[in-house]
């Protein structure tokens, strides 16, 4: 079924419509140029399944169209391909107001037809190009073995060496070489020393006179974790009478291995009186080795200052990335932190030890997951962990999500009645448990519309739970499911989304504020006082 210009007339049929059904909403506005690469990956991924069928039809030695008819049949098909999409295009921009409708943000007054369809064709075209490119390799390999060896292995071994060919080129050359050039410009970035940024000439801080770890060996984003923090008299002007939260990071650079790093942010932690604070949080940061300032500042101004928080960094690649190169390394380091940090903790009297509890965002959500065996713990726990926005690879999540209680959302589980672990997003959450919340809670905060908790493989081939109804809040009700689409349509919002705070992965201060309120519960707050609060945070949070 091919015309003269050798494109499939069914890999048309398919491509087209998914070209057009990936024009539908999904869970995060999208730019034109976002719109048309997963517009041309759709249509590449229709296309191909449209040749599948076409061959798959012929190699049942079915009766097929042909001569006049099958080129008339191949035109009309073309017609109704450009029928469909124009008829897609054309709803294009009130599918993306009513995502932006939800998160607060400005409708656009109009998509760009030609920018969505011009990128969606090249990036057709490439794929296209490279997948005949690979189907020529394996002809060409199977027809070099084709007369030394049977025409069944020749095929299998010609298959095999053109992926092992492609393979090579795209892992040690394409792959290869984008990391490198990716980690030589995340390295530099990270040993910037910003002007604006001193270090501090307290002895009594981190990075200070007597710190056991160098101001610049902190790393970019410790650096500004430290510097950038509330100060006594930040808290004091809402909160009345505070102290000086005490904050330690150590930096990738500050030794060799996660061993060591972690033991010097363990003597660090000692030196500036960390333990003699009331409440102290481990926290795992991000792949960049960012500290999200909404999440850490808010738990300070609950507990006015009577707080410390350590941490220590992995990486100094964006999460996507070192979740690809470096993922098991983030997850050793998060362990030696743990138990280093833990370790002492479980050995100093239990009446007058501070509070201990674990934070993550994003990759340091599925690392501080990872951190610790429930069975070590058990006997002398740890008194909780918030998790924020934890990727859909956290076994934790997975697990809870899945066996939820009956008639619970799965954007918004209850589990077990939430006696251990609730969840929360920007409408609160916590407080809705059917029994009441143990001494070891575990708190995820996650909005319904965060691809990076809601992507899922599986959508390629099914309808994932959290689109059944009711929805979230800030999920669009036109959003639908399409086989293939919807996965590269979540796969897309994962990397190039864009959302403002309070929606997507992006989360607030005061939700934050929402989640520690509930998970450690300070005392003397009043709604009046929150509120000054949540002004507070709105002001310095430095997104």
């Amino acid at each position: 079924m091919r015309s003269g210009l050798s494109l499939s007339t069914l890999g048309l049929l398919f491509g087209a419509s998914f070209f057009a059904f990936s024009l539908t909403p999904s869970l995060i506005p999208r730019t034109d140029m976002v719109q048309g690469a997963i517009s041309g990956f759709s249509f590449a991924a229709g296309y191909g399944v449209g040749v599948f069928f076409s061959w798959f039809w012929s190699a049942l030695e079915l009766p097929s169209p042909a001569g006049r008819t099958r080129r008339l049949l191949h035109w009309l098909a073309v017609a109704f391909c450009a029928l469909l999409v124009l008829g897609f295009l054309w709803q294009a921009t009130g599918w993306q107001n009513s995502v932006r409708a939800l998160m607060g943000m400005e409708p656009v007054s109009g998509v760009r037809p030609l920018t969505i369809t011009f990128l969606g064709a090249l990036v057709f075209l490439v794929v296209l190009g490279l997948s005949r490119l690979f189907l020529r390799t394996f002809r060409l390999f199977s027809r070099k073995l084709a007369g030394r060896v049977p025409q069944r292995i020749s095929i299998f071994l010609g298959l095999l060496a053109a992926v092992v060919l492609f393979w090579a080129v795209t892992d040690d050359v394409l792959l290869s070489s984008g990391l490198h050039a990716t980690d030589s410009v995340y390295k530099k970035l990270d040993a910037r020393l910003e002007p604006d940024l001193p270090a501090p000439k307290e002895p009594d801080k981190a990075g200070g006179p007597g710190s056991l770890v160098r101001w610049q060996d902190m790393g970019h984003q410790g650096r500004r974790y430290l510097a950038l923090g509330p100060t006594a008299a930040d808290i004091g002007e809402v909160a009345g009478e505070a102290q000086e939260p005490i904050r330690v990071y150590v930096g990738l650079n500050a030794a060799e291995t996660p061993e060591e790093r972690a033991r010097l942010a363990l003597e660090e932690l000692k030196r500036v009186g960390g333990f003699e604070r009331s409440v102290l949080i481990l926290i795992t940061p991000t792949g960049t080795g960012w500290v999200d300032p909404g999440g850490i500042n808010s738990v300070e101004f609950l507990h006015r200052g009577d707080i410390a928080s350590v941490a220590a960094q992995y990486s100094y690649l964006p999460s996507p990335i070192a979740l690809m190169t470096e993922g098991a390394y983030g997850v050793e380091t998060a362990k030696a932190l743990f138990q280093e940090i833990y370790g002492y903790w479980r050995q100093l009297p239990a009446d007058s030890r501070p509070r201990l509890y674990l934070f993550g965002l994003s990759l340091g959500a599925l690392n501080s997951d990872r951190s610790f065996d429930l069975y070590d713990i058990i006997d002398d726990p740890f008194h909780g962990a918030l998790w924020t926005g934890p990727p859909f690879r956290s076994d934790t999540w997975r697990a809870v999500t899945k066996d939820r209680d009956p008639g619970s959302p799965a954007w918004l589980p209850e589990f077990r009645g939430g006696a251990v672990i609730r969840f929360g997003n920007q409408d609160g959450g916590y407080e809705e448990g059917r029994v009441p919340w143990g001494n070891f809670r575990i708190a995820y905060l996650q909005h319904a519309s965060d691809p990076i908790v809601f992507f899922e493989p599986e959508a390629a081939l099914r309808a994932p739970a959290w689109m059944e109804k009711p929805r979230g809040p800030d999920v669009s009700p036109d959003l639908q499911w399409y086989p293939v689409v919807t996965m590269l349509q979540l796969a897309a919002d994962m990397h190039a989304g864009i959302a403002p705070d309070g929606f997507g992965h992006s989360y607030a201060p005061a939700d934050y504020l929402d989640a520690w309120l509930a998970l450690t519960e300070p005392q003397g707050w009043n709604e009046a006082a929150l509120e000054r609060v949540r002004q507070k945070l709105l002001e310095r949070n430095p997104r």
